[in-house]
């Protein structure tokens, strides 16, 4: 493994970060469970990312892939009627809840919410958009705009004109011992300000996070949204939720995030677990404003062939088998087996998620660190994250049962007690 870590590191760069001290290699999985270049077994916690969302050789997708190469044809581009893509629009439309919705596939959540910022600043005829304080949106020139976590941003310069606004930063001096009420008015008091005061006439969107991916799974309270939006459409401006983790029943609440809020957006984009390891995102709009820009558009690769038959197969799989109500009883194990062990344990700042989308906050990245590396021996794969680097946020796959679940939370208390114990006698 040093040799190939060796090679890794000189021909990629170095702000591409590697988990773990000794980096591993993934050469095989099977269910939830991955199998690394030495031959040891993890409890896959974060599932590439959120994105082998329904977990490793599923028969139905791997067969629903073999079947399309077998056609010889892997790739015709957007120029030609693709009738994958087709069917696939159709169902995330009707899942959508918006009206009149058309698709636009892409290969990422990058280029998904480019292009939904796109949508909505040509609608709106403005560069002003509004976002969230520790969002995440991609790494592309438009999408750092919309980011609002330093350790992601590489410069200032911007195509848009950003604001940003409260919502998930309740551990604010003045947000402190608010309930959900008093905090959601506080929000919704700062954004009317921020409209009344920071902008210019008319503002294209509001991009937000249901559940903030890189922010470590901070999210606001059921509800703020829906405020929010009130605001909004008051002056027309747009909503876009950014599904790109929070979508497909993850968060066993709802089928997409913003559900939670009881807000149906404008927009909404999606990536990452779709496709079960296949590239693929996209954007569901208004067909109003999927259809207004009057420039030509493709995207070679999206809706290509492939990731077409990888997801319509992932989709249904996630239909068929209820993964949103498997998701709400796993999640709900592991959630409140977190916050009773919790309670006794002082390294322990916050435990916070829905369904299967949660996270552990503890004291310092050291211990967060220090946490990667105890899961890691006890065959357990977790990730890092949060504004300051102490969050361990973990997403399995939606296939995860109630046996693996049960284990993984055991792996996960035993690691917070090694580090509490570590901690206390410091």
């Amino acid at each position: 493994m040093s040799e190939l870590l060796a090679r890794h590191r000189a021909v990629m760069p170095n702000w591409l970060a590697l988990n773990y001290n000794e980096p591993i290699e993934i050469v095989s999985g099977k269910g939830n469970r991955v199998v690394d270049a030495d031959g040891k077994s993890y409890l896959d916690f974060f599932a590439g990312i959120l994105t082998n969302m329904i977990g490793y050789d599923v028969p139905e997708v791997r067969e629903a892939v073999e079947r399309q190469i077998a056609t010889g044809v892997v790739h015709t581009s957007t120029a030609y009627l693709l009738r994958g893509q087709v069917e696939l629009a159709e169902k995330i439309a009707r899942l959508s809840g918006i009206p009149d919705a058309k698709v636009f596939f892409t290969n990422s959540g990058t280029e998904a919410n480019e292009t939904a910022l796109l949508l909505a600043t040509y609608a709106r005829k403005s560069d002003q958009v509004l976002a969230m304080r520790q969002s995440y949106h991609g790494r592309s020139f438009g999408a750092i705009s919309v980011t609002a976590n330093r350790a992601w941003k590489n410069n200032s310069f911007s195509p848009l004109n950003v604001h940003f606004l409260h919502g998930t930063d309740r551990h604010l001096t003045q947000f402190k011992g608010l309930s959900d009420a008093d905090y959601v008015k506080a929000c919704v008091d700062d954004l009317r300000h921020v409209l009344a005061t920071a902008v210019a006439n008319d503002v294209a969107a509001l991009i937000a996070e249901p559940i903030q991916g890189v922010g470590g799974f901070t999210m606001a309270p059921d509800g703020l949204f829906a405020a929010y939006k009130e605001v909004l459409d008051e002056q027309g401006i747009l909503f876009i939720s950014d599904e790109v983790q929070t979508g497909w029943g993850r968060t066993g609440s709802a089928f997409f995030g913003i559900q939670n809020h009881g807000v149906t957006p404008d927009m909404l984009t999606f990536a990452k677990g779709l496709g079960n390891g296949f590239a693929v995102g996209g954007v569901v709009a208004r067909g109003d404003l999927m259809d207004a820009p009057h420039a030509v558009g493709l995207s070679t690769f999206g809706g290509n062939p492939i990731s077409m038959a990888a997801a319509n197969a992932t989709l249904d799989y996630v239909l068929d088998h209820d993964l949103q109500a498997n998701a709400a009883r796993t999640g709900e194990i592991i959630i409140s087996g977190l916050r009773a062990a919790a309670e006794r344990l002082s390294v322990v700042k916050e435990v916070r998620g829905k369904g299967l989308m949660f996270a552990v906050d503890l004291e310092s990245p050291q211990q967060a660190a220090r946490f990667m590396e105890e899961t890691k021996k006890a065959g357990l794969l977790a990730g890092k994250g949060g504004l300051y680097g102490t969050a361990i946020r973990m997403a399995p796959p939606l296939t995860l049962s109630v046996d693996e679940a049960t284990e993984g939370l055991g792996i996960i208390v035993d690691a917070l007690e090694t580090i509490d114990a570590e901690a206390a006698q410091q």
